[in-house]
Formats: C-alpha cells, structure tokens, sequence
C-alpha cells in the first residue's frame, strides 16, 4: 500500500479510490456506515465503479431516511460491514484514497475496519475539498454540490454514495488538469504538497516545531483561557478538540487577533468539558461574567425567537414572539434567529388550515380570501368548528418534529395540481417539500412546548457524559462550573416533590441557556438520548433507567501552560484535577 511518504508518481499514472460513504448520523465513533461507493480512477479517466447497500445492525434514524431516501427495508438484507471489508480492501489496493471532505468518510471507514478487527487502510489521501479551498479561494462554499456546479458537473443522484463518490471523481480529474496547466503540477508527491501548503501570507515568528508540542494539549471539548502577567484572563474561547483548536493560535498563518492574543498572554488555561455543549455553555456564561478584553462575541445576551400558541382565544392563533412567560399560552423554539422562526412559520401557514387574521378582523365574522382557497377553516362564521381543533393537532404534531401529515398533504397537492396541468403551483408545493424536508433535523427536539417540557438530557460525545436537565424553560446542568453543588439534584426533587415554582420565569441567562443547549442538541441529537420526567414516578426510578447504559460523569480536569514555554517547545507545566 502507499505510505505515508509520497512517490513521485507521475499523476497520470497514480490510481485513485475516489469514496464516498452515506451513515446513520454524523460520529463516526457511535454511527455506522449504510452505503458506500467507490469510483476508480487512473490516466485521468473513470475505470471502475462499487457501490454496496450496509446494513448497520440498526435503524436509521427518520431525518437520515428523508435525506437520502434509504430506508430500513432497503438495508435489511444487505450485507454487514464486516462481510464487505475483504471486498473494499481489494478494491481500493494500493490506490490513493480520495473523497470531497476525506476526514468524515474516512474517519468512518477507519471505524468500521477498527469494529472487524482490522487495521485501518494506510493508504495515501487526497482531500478534493482541500483542493478546492486552495483552487477556488473565491467560491463561497466549498461544499461537494457548490464545486460541482462550479465545474459544471451534474449529479443525478445526490446524497447516494455513488452518485456522490462519481461526481467527486468527475471534480477530481477536473482539478488535477487545472492544477498540471496552471501550477506545473506532474507527480503525485507535488499534488500532496499543493494539498497541504501553508501559505507565507502573515507568517509568525513563532518556530515551525510548535505544532508537535502543541500537539500534546488534550484533544477534547473544553475551555481555553488566555491570561496575562497580572494572571487576568484577555481571551475566553471554547474548542471541540482542545489541542486542534489551540494549534491554530501558535500557526503560521494565525489570525492577527490570535497573534496579538498570544503578544499580551503569558499563561494558558485549558479546561476539559464532557461534550461540546457544556464547553459553549461555560464560554458564553464566562464572557458575560468576566468581560476579556479580546472577546468581543456573547457579552450580550442574543435575541430569542419563539412561536407562540395564543391558548386565550378560542379558536388560537399562531405568532412569532421574543418573550417567554408562563401566561397561559403554548411556546415552541427557541429559535437562533428570527429568519428561523420565520421560516418554520411560513410552513405551517402553507400546510395547515390555521387563521391568520388578528382578534379584531375575526370579530367582524366575515369569511376571507384564506378561506376561500381552503388556507384557512374559517371559524369566523361558524358556531362551532371541531376542524380546527384538529387541525391544531396537526400543527402541534409539526412543531413537535412529526412532519408525515405534512408532507403527505402536500404531495397529495401537488399530485392535484399537476393533473390539473397547474405546474406553476404545484412547483410552488415542490419548494415547500423541500423546504420542510430541509428543516426536518433542524427545526424541533422536544416532543412538547418548552413551557411545559420537563425533561432530561443525556449527551454522549467523549469519554464521560452531560447532563441537561430542562424544566419549564429553565434549564439545571449537572457538574457546571458557573453553578452551585447540588442544584441539579435538588431541580429533579422538586420536580417529583411538586414543590417547583412555575411562576419564576427563566431569567435571560437561562433562555441564553436553553437557545445555545436546543440548537446544540438539534444538530447533534444522535449523541443524545431524551428522558421525560413524566414517564418515572422518582428521582431513583429516572436513575435507574440511565443508569442501565450509563454512569453519571466525574470532574473535569484543568491543565495550565506558560505561553513562553509552548513558544519555545516546552509544554506541560501544570496540571491538577478540579475539586
């Protein structure tokens, strides 16, 4: 196989893997593969092609179905992973792997080779992604779809693995022309370089070796703090993985921000944290305490967006609002922006017969142009309507994330209007399908309003776990730097003590909270599991059901460095667990 040490092959001659893989979820370490393709290239032309349904030993998730079309059915009789890994290393051989975003297709074959028991392929890479961010530095995204349109480059069958690994062949051999007629490029050695250059634009003093000893930092979600002589902290930042993220201040081609933040500090501080959310948490919550003189993001709290159910009419009203109370109403969100909640809005009025008109013009009792062209069941006129209570089922169902009544409803339409030869509107429902299938991961987690959801988060993403408790809004996390010993606790006692204060309405930190912990969680609920406290009679009861799969986490550690040891190759100069 080809090493790590790159041959002076002629590109020409060099054959490429060119992958892609289709998965149940976004971590390679807890999802699994369900399709890969590979496409085989050698003298700048497509020679082979495989592709393999993968049964993953599990179902896939809803979202992943809408987004790639594979169902349960589909992989039931395929083969598992383990049956294809002889297939897959024969195919790829001694070929250079290649993939539009490598790190996530490969991150995922290296697992599924680690879980068969074999060594992961060691095979030479090239990154189509990295090429295109060196190639085309004016293109805005540099996503698989947004270079091959560039190119000029159909994809008959997006987010299939086959489809998607042809079309990434397709740019590949596009790229490496271009890059042999404007660069000069010839072998295979001078492409890996091209791919992995640093450019010489704002080069720092700092010395090139830095990056091994920085590699020595914890890579792990976590907290950095920059201080200063007089040990006051400048700069607060948050990471994924603590020692990437760290790296990038000590590079050649760090920010100037980052250069002036390493100019003024003389101690660096790394906390590690369960999972990326705490670590978001812990960051915004800090900036806001302490004031670093570099940071200039979340020292304000950020606006907030809910859709709001108007329960003090008869027949309710949806409407999009920046305050939360306990006044009556239904709350749903909390949305990141107001684009968000608007978007979410036009959805349900599109879809679902609800009115839209204000207290004042529903008084009048006279029927509107909603009603006419069946947007609307128009109460208004009539002395009861059991429709529109079902209807308002419906969207609470929408806005809890079950969208089949949606979508089936708006199929059946555009079905109508294409019988009807109304192409135009049934064009119109095409844009809204795709809206909703679109949002459907993004737009909702809790299966009731956040006003009256009480409710448990579980949050697996490295070696321990967090714990997010929500309960009317107002959110508890377990083992929290900014919070006292026991709180979380003594929220989960109150709770099945029904002794908790619903008239206290979550302060702007809490609602801070509870939009950065949603929109976390929306995007990364496969690392999550949901536990309802209405489902368990007790606090012991509720443990007892985690406790089945997981244990409560410890600590986190901290870690301090002298920033002029790290400049001069040292590193580690301190280091104690948090009591």
């Amino acid at each position: 196989m080809i090493k790590e040490s790159v041959p002076s092959v002629p590109v020409e001659e060099a054959e490429f893997s060119v992958l892609d893989v289709e998965t149940t979820g976004l971590s390679a370490r807890n999802n699994h593969i369900i399709e890969i393709g590979i496409v085989k290239v050698k003298n700048l032309k497509i020679t082979n092609k495989f592709h393999s349904l993968v049964n993953p030993g599990c179902k896939i998730p809803y979202f992943i179905t809408q987004f790639t079309g594979i169902t349960d059915e589909d992989i039931i009789d395929a083969p598992f992973f383990s049956e294809l890994t002889d297939k897959i290393e024969n195919v790829i051989g001694d070929s250079v792997i290649s993939a539009h975003n490598l790190s996530f297709d490969n991150s995922f074959l290296k697992y599924e080779f680690f879980r068969t028991g074999r060594e992961p392929l060691s095979n030479h890479k090239i990154c189509t992604l990295k090429l295109a961010r060196r190639l085309y530095p004016s293109l805005k995204s540099k996503s698989l779809s947004s270079v091959t349109q560039y190119l000029r480059l159909k994809n008959s069958n997006a987010h299939r693995a086959l489809a998607d690994a042809e079309v990434a062949a397709r740019a590949l051999i596009k790229m490496i022309k271009k890059l042999k007629k404007d660069e000069g490029i010839e072998t295979l050695d001078e492409l890996s370089a091209y791919q992995n250059r640093v450019t010489a634009k704002g080069r720092s003093k700092i010395k090139k070796s830095l990056n091994n000893d920085v590699s020595s930092l914890p890579n792990a979600p976590g907290i950095y703090y920059f201080l200063n002589k007089k040990n006051e902290i400048i700069y607060v930042g948050k990471a994924k993985l603590l020692g990437e993220r760290i790296k990038t201040y000590f590079s050649p081609t760090a920010s100037k921000k980052a250069k002036k933040i390493v100019r003024q500090a003389s101690k660096l501080k790394t906390e590690i944290t369960n999972s990326e959310l705490t670590a978001l948490l812990t960051e915004a919550e800090t900036i806001k305490l302490i004031n670093p003189k570099h940071n200039t993001q979340l020292k304000k709290y950020g606006n907030k967006y809910f859709i709001r159910v108007n329960k003090t009419h008869c027949y309710p009203k949806l409407e999009i609002s920046n305050h939360f109370d306990f006044d009556g109403n239904d709350y749903f969100g909390l949305f990141i922006s107001r684009k968000r909640a608007d978007k979410v809005m036009e959805m349900i009025d599109k879809t679902f017969a609800i009115r839209e008109c204000t207290d004042k013009e529903f008084s009048k009792k006279k029927k509107c142009f909603l009603a006419d062209i069946e947007r609307c069941t128009a109460p208004c006129i009539k002395t009861k309507d059991l429709d529109y209570s079902d209807e308002l089922g419906k969207v609470y169902e929408f806005l809890n994330g079950k969208n089949q009544t949606a979508l089936d409803r708006l199929l059946n339409k555009m079905k109508d209007y294409s019988s009807k030869q109304k192409y135009e509107k049934a064009a119109e429902v095409k844009e809204l399908v795709d809206l909703i299938l679109a949002q459907t991961h993004k737009s909702s987690l809790l299966s009731e309003p956040v006003n009256s959801a009480n409710v448990l988060f579980e949050i697996s993403e490295s070696f321990s776990k967090d714990y997010l408790l929500l309960i009317s809004g107002k959110p508890f996390i377990k083992t929290y730097i900014h919070s006292k010993d026991g709180l979380f606790e003594e929220a989960i006692d109150d709770y099945f003590s029904g002794t908790h204060n619903l008239q206290i309405v979550p302060t702007d930190e809490d609602l801070e909270k509870m939009k950065i912990s949603l929109n976390w969680l929306i995007k990364n609920r496969n690392k999550v599991r949901i536990f309802y406290l209405k489902n368990y009679r007790s606090r012991e009861e509720l443990y007892s059901a985690i406790s089945r799969f997981s244990k409560f986490n410890e600590s986190p550690d901290v870690s301090f460095y002298d920033i002029n040891h790290l400049v001069n190759g040292d590193v580690l100069v301190e280091k104690y667990s948090a009591k």
